[in-house]
């Protein structure tokens, strides 16, 4: 039996419109995130969705709480499903760290690897598809983890350093026989409205 996952990125924050690096610091959405997750909320209401997860910082789980409100669920939140980790550099611009920070590796300013952070991702949302046979499911989480999911599921097709993941944009991905396949990439339609 296969499960159905709509994976979708957190509305907007201050933080993203000003291209700062935002990894586990918790920032709040901004009025155009909220409106975001509200469109995105009344797109999937005319889906038939049986849970809505979350990572736990507020931007995604605000976001997810706004299409859970439409279905009576309440929210499962996962640590698993947090955006990568950037260390000291959270909270800069790229041309903040660029103008500080001479080229380090990344353990240097603790930050998570991307091989981590991927891993975590497929091995967070195989276990979540794995308990939903049969179902359809939400998971909201970050751009960082999308994107590095998708780099695992299309081989290096799309992904990382290739697609760009819009603030509420829907990807759809399907599992089957313990194998993941992609439907739809960053659906922003939605927000066209």
């Amino acid at each position: 039996m296969e499960t159905i996952m709509y994976l979708i990125r957190h509305g907007e924050t201050d933080w993203n419109s000003s291209r700062r690096i935002q990894g586990h610091s918790d920032v709040a959405l901004n009025e155009r995130g909220l409106r975001q997750a509200e469109l995105v909320g009344a797109r999937l209401k005319q889906e038939i969705l049986h849970a809505v997860y979350s990572s736990d910082l507020c931007r995604a789980h605000v976001t997810a709480e706004h299409i859970a409100k439409h279905f009576g669920y309440g929210i499962s939140t996962h640590i698993t499903l947090r955006e990568r980790c950037y260390g000291r550099l959270e909270g800069l611009t790229y041309e903040e760290i660029r103008d500080r920070f001479s080229q380090e590796d990344e353990e240097t300013h603790g930050i998570e690897t991307f091989d981590a952070m991927q891993q975590r991702a497929v091995t967070a949302l195989t276990e979540i598809a794995s308990q939903h046979p049969g179902q359809t499911i939400v998971v909201v989480s970050h751009g960082g983890l999308i994107n590095s999911f998708l780099h695992y599921v299309t081989g290096g097709l799309q992904g990382t350093g290739i697609t760009k993941i819009e603030n509420t944009g829907i990807n759809l991905f399907r599992f089957a026989d313990l194998r993941w396949e992609v439907l739809q990439v960053n659906n922003t339609d939605h927000l066209e409205a």
